[in-house]
């Protein structure tokens, strides 16, 4: 900001009262113009503090306009480089999501995938054993027996026909301990328990059902899966 320092005006001329003659207008004229000096000093120093007054405030106005015009200016840019950015960013999110539902997809076919595979090998093993020792499906009905309330009268257990011909055959003893009833509807490896009270499934279905929910659950909560002759996969499917 210009600083201003104060207009000092010259004194006026003291000038004695003449004595009326001959010499009195000279000095009339002479007050005159130093009255006449006096107000031109007077209007020169009011235009230059004016013509000063309204440069400084136009050098103010000025600098004050470009530093809002730049602020100004700079958040405009910012939002217009924002809405472009938010623009080409949109299809890459949408493409991430894409992605990222198509490996959730992918892992969860996979880990289904690995649920069949041990299920078919449990329904292989069950099978087998079954085949060799079918009696041990009796094993099933104690389990069963023992857990629903103590029971009064007549057990009856349903089985596949042809099991039931073989456990009467192999186990003569144990299947005398309660009625055993061929079923045709029912497959191999199933069977039912009928007391006078309740009614409940023996069979190996429902607990191989059991045992994979368990496996579902716990490869859900497991580290994902790769593709086959990944690492991760054969370990994955190793620890199952």
């Amino acid at each position: 900001m210009k600083h201003w320092r104060p207009f000092r005006f010259p004194p006026l001329l003291q000038v004695p009262a003449a004595a009326p003659g001959p010499h009195g207008d000279d000095a009339v004229q002479l007050q005159a113009s130093v009255a006449d000096g006096f107000r031109q000093g007077m209007d020169a120093g009011y235009r230059e503090g004016v013509a000063a007054g309204e440069q400084a405030g136009r050098d103010a106005g000025l600098a004050q306009g470009l530093a809002e015009g730049r602020a100004q200016g700079f958040e405009a840019a910012r939002r217009e480089v924002l809405a472009q950015f938010d623009g080409l960013a949109a299809p890459l999110a949408a493409a991430a999501e894409a992605m990222r539902r198509t490996c959730e997809d992918y892992q969860g076919a996979l880990r289904e995938d690995v649920v069949e595979l041990v299920a078919k090998v449990a329904r292989q093993v069950i099978r087998c054993e079954l085949t060799l020792k079918p009696a041990q499906i009796l094993d099933l009905v104690e389990e069963t027996l023992a857990a629903l309330p103590p029971v009064s009268g007549e057990v009856e257990v349903l089985l596949n026909a042809e099991e039931c011909a073989r456990i009467r055959e192999l186990a003569p003893e144990r299947a005398a301990r309660w009625r055993l009833v061929p079923d045709a509807k029912l497959a191999a490896g199933e069977c039912r328990v009928r007391t006078a009270e309740s009614e409940a499934d023996a069979g190996c279905q429902q607990r191989l059902e059991a045992c994979l929910d368990k496996v579902r659950e716990q490869m859900g909560a497991a580290a994902p899966l790769t593709a086959p002759g990944g690492t991760a996969g054969t370990g994955a499917v190793a620890e199952v």
